[in-house]
């Protein structure tokens, strides 16, 4: 245990580093920007993936997250948090909205999984992580329910992005058919989380 400890960062020294990492940035300098990317990865990665549980939507946010730090190292003030938790705020903050827009594209309003996600993950709360990982396993049985074609047609608005004249092109499947298929599959949720 003590060992493991051992090879644990020290968020002190991170911390004290990222400051001037960031100062660096807010001055231009794209060689902080570096530094703090290759500080803080594994932090940034690893919260972008246990809120969206997808290696890829985490990469995106990563990107999102670092994009941002560094249009905005000059307005970081130390005084309102360590660097690490200004990170990592917006980093969850860009995972959330990840979620919100995945969400968005199925049609469901999953906004209470994403608030109830954002809790947990605030307060480390036992109780409120087993409600948000219901309230997603409820989502995931819901789009189970349905046939075959409206699981693919939502996998591929829903993963993939698609719109609804791309998934027809995809699927060879009339562009009226791939709508009135979407429609029935996001009533479905719908009805699902209103129960």
């Amino acid at each position: 245990m003590d060992a493991a400890r051992r090879q644990l960062p020290d968020n002190d020294a991170l911390n004290a580093a990222a400051r001037e990492w960031i100062a660096r940035m807010a001055c231009g300098d794209e060689t902080g920007m570096g530094l703090l990317y290759d500080g803080t990865l594994g932090h940034v990665y690893g919260l972008a993936l246990r809120v969206t549980r997808d290696a890829d939507a985490a990469e995106d946010v990563v990107a999102e997250t670092y994009l941002q730090v560094w249009q905005q190292a000059g307005r970081y003030d130390g005084e309102r948090g360590t660097p690490l938790a200004w990170l990592l705020n917006i980093t969850r903050s860009r995972a959330l909205d990840h979620l919100r827009r995945r969400a968005s594209a199925l049609g469901v309003d999953n906004v209470a999984v994403a608030a109830a996600l954002d809790e947990a993950l605030h307060e480390d709360d036992p109780l409120s992580l087993v409600m948000a990982l219901e309230r997603e396993q409820g989502l995931k049985r819901a789009i189970a329910a349905l046939s075959p074609i409206p699981q693919r047609l939502l996998g591929l608005a829903f993963f993939e992005g698609l719109s609804h004249s791309e998934i027809a092109a995809r699927t060879g499947l009339p562009l009226g058919t791939v709508k009135s298929h979407l429609r029935r599959a996001q009533d479905s949720l719908r009805h699902h989380y209103r129960d």
